[in-house]
Formats: C-alpha cells, sequence, structure tokens
C-alpha cells in the first residue's frame, strides 16, 4: 500500500509533466534537428535582457530630437527677449506719459479760465462723443472766434487763451479738444455759436 510520492506523482501524471516543463524552461541549445527561425525570439530581446558585453553607455539622442529641443530652446529665448523688449517698451512710455502729465499741469496750472457762475453750454465733439463746456456770455463769441480754447486735462476740460492752448498742443498733440477757426466756413450751415 504504501507507494513512493514519485509513483504517485507518476500514476496521476503530474510527474511526467513536471519532467516535460523542466525540459521547457531549460535554456535552448541549438541542435541540428530544430530549425534556425526558432532562435529569432532570443536575438531580438531588450538590451536589458541581453548579456552585458562591456560597460554600459547611457542611450543616445536621435539627431532629430537634438534639433527640436534647440529649437524649443531658441523659441523660448527669443519669446522671452520679445517680452522684454515689449515690456521696456511699454514702460518707457508710461515715463513719457507720465512726464508730459507733469509739463502740462504746471503749463496750466492757474491758466484756466473756467467760470463757475457760466450758464451757457457750448458743444464740441471729443472721443466720438459730443462733450460740452459751460461758458459765460463773454466767453462764446470769443471761443467761437478762435481767441479762446478747451483742452482736457486729468479728465475735466479746461477753457484757455489761444496761446495756452497750442503751447499745451506742443506738449501732447491730443491735449486740445477745441480750437476754432474764425475764417473757416462751416461745412454743414450750422453755426459755431448755436445754443442747444
Amino acid at each position: 500500500m504504501s507507494e513512493s510520492l514519485r509513483d504517485q506523482l507518476l500514476k496521476s501524471g503530474l510527474a511526467a509533466k513536471f519532467k516535460t516543463d523542466s525540459r521547457a524552461q531549460a535554456p535552448a541549445r541549438p541542435s541540428p534537428q530544430k530549425p534556425q527561425h526558432s532562435q529569432k525570439p532570443n536575438s531580438q530581446r531588450p538590451n536589458s535582457q541581453r548579456p552585458a558585453q562591456g560597460p554600459s553607455r547611457p542611450p543616445q539622442r536621435e539627431p532629430s530630437e537634438m534639433d527640436l529641443a534647440k529649437a524649443y530652446a531658441l523659441r523660448d529665448k527669443t519669446e522671452r527677449e520679445q517680452r522684454e523688449r515689449e515690456q521696456r517698451a511699454a514702460e518707457q512710455r508710461a515715463r513719457e506719459k507720465k512726464e508730459r502729465r507733469q509739463k502740462l499741469a504746471e503749463l496750466l496750472g492757474g491758466k484756466a479760465l473756467n467760470d463757475a457762475a457760466a450758464e451757457i453750454p457750448r458743444h464740441f465733439p471729443h472721443a466720438n462723443k459730443i462733450r460740452r463746456i459751460y461758458v459765460t456770455a463773454e466767453q462764446l463769441p470769443r471761443l467761437n472766434g478762435g481767441e479762446l480754447a478747451v483742452v482736457q486735462l486729468a479728465g475735466r476740460y479746461l477753457l484757455v487763451t489761444k496761446e495756452v492752448g497750442l503751447a499745451a498742443q506742443a506738449v501732447d498733440p491730443e491735449v486740445l479738444v477745441l480750437l476754432s477757426d474764425a475764417q473757416a466756413t462751416d461745412e454743414d450751415d450750422v453755426p459755431s455759436d448755436l445754443v442747444w
């Protein structure tokens, strides 16, 4: 009744299977009976499974990858330089604008002829809108005749003499918003002294 473990395994078929599996797992040796194409899968193993044949070298990058990396680096450098140039130009414009505002404030300081008691509105176009400034009865014909001008400073419209208006225009061309020409004819036949 007592059979050896090996005999029991042989009867059940496990021992035979174990023997065939152990042969399959053994390293394959080239034999004249086997065709050569059975060795190809072993020859195409990844680099990590190949036996070491010398000092391992880091994988080299393709030349196209290096060119692409250089192109990206060059593009980043160019974009950074462009942003820096734009920032310097914006800072320069801001400085110049601040200096112009200071010069205009000094030039127009105390020279505004606006009267708090003025009740006559004088309309004029500015920045694609119709604006108005209040003048007195004495100032209206002088404004329409070109003796007075309107300038804009810090969001306010100031009534000044023609000379001050032209001096302000020399500092900043956009500051002079109204200077009537007495010699010009009205193109639309609307008189400049019309009150509406």
